[in-house]
């Protein structure tokens, strides 16, 4: 599976989900003084863009480390954007968890709101897949965080002008399409798998 600049933005964004994190943010953000949300947020999605950052330069010692081949980075991606890209369809019950008062700090927002299991495997398998092309993953990862910023602090505003209703709407429009994504990664790691086995 090839990727372009454009198709591994538009994953990214898919996979990290902006609009689906807007609820998060918003409970997380509850104890958080309104004038230093915008603040709050921008840290935690820079935390999530060095974090995914990272994971583009060893990413390949990694996997040589883990003996992982691009196959089942490829196949297990998959398996993990299905399972998402349903949450994101089939939301689960809230939880009446109390949230802790304060500034959240990495944990929940940055992570694994934003850089979760989903895009770490994806920021994997881009490079492992085209290591050449870096500088392009490197370039749609600053757009997806870009949009992600840009959404997650307007969140309010987006709520307020188009309602809940359309903002759950969108966000299962774009589990609709992660789940096409994922099967597409699934259904070309089995062919690549069921070739190897064939000429073995």
């Amino acid at each position: 599976m090839h990727y372009t600049f454009v198709s591994a933005t538009i994953l990214l964004i898919l996979i990290t989900d902006p609009i689906g994190n807007i609820p998060i943010f918003a409970n997380a953000l509850q104890h958080v003084a309104p004038e230093r949300r915008p603040w709050v947020i921008l840290r935690e999605v820079l935390i999530a863009f060095v974090l995914l950052l990272t994971f583009m330069f060893v990413g390949d010692g990694f996997l040589r480390v883990m003996n992982l081949s691009e196959l089942s980075l490829q196949i297990g991606g998959g398996v993990i954007l299905f399972l998402i890209a349903l949450r994101m369809i089939f939301p689960p019950p809230a939880s009446n968890a109390a949230e802790p008062e304060g500034e959240p700090l990495i944990v929940p927002l940055a992570i694994p709101a934003i850089a979760g299991p989903s895009a770490l495997a994806t920021v994997l398998l881009l490079v492992s897949q085209a290591p050449e092309k870096r500088l392009e993953w490197i370039a749609a990862l600053c757009v997806t965080m870009t949009v992600s910023a840009v959404v997650l602090v307007s969140a309010e505003r987006i709520q307020r002008v188009a309602g809940d209703r359309f903002v759950v709407a969108l966000e299962r429009l774009m589990g609709l399409v992660l789940v096409s994504v994922s099967i597409e990664m699934m259904l070309r790691g089995i062919k690549v798998f069921a070739k190897q086995i064939a000429s073995a």
